[in-house]
């Protein structure tokens, strides 16, 4: 499978994630921002990078950290790895 197809299927993967947890998710348009996935919930906005098999580098972890979001807001960075059925989460401050 290629790269490309990878990332689109772990977005789509977070995306059911995110959803099943009450979030109403839109998927960017070619992920070429610092976030692939924006949700909206009553809890208030969620932002999420999705990765297959590594973190961010550095200069994409300053841009995420720079990004302005509201008070009720998260950041957050799914990465999922080869053959695990869950992303390792981690939350960008």
């Amino acid at each position: 499978m290629n790269t490309k197809a990878k990332g689109s299927r772990n977005e789509r993967r977070s995306m059911a994630l995110l959803e099943r947890g009450g979030w109403r998710c839109t998927k960017s348009g070619a992920s070429l921002g610092c976030w692939d996935i924006v949700g909206v919930g009553l809890a208030g906005v969620v932002l999420v990078q999705v990765k297959s098999n590594r973190w961010p580098n550095a200069v994409e972890m300053e841009a995420m950290r720079e990004f302005p979001c509201p008070s009720n807001g998260i950041k957050l960075i799914h990465r999922w790895n080869d053959r695990k059925m869950l992303p390792e989460v981690k939350e960008v401050q």
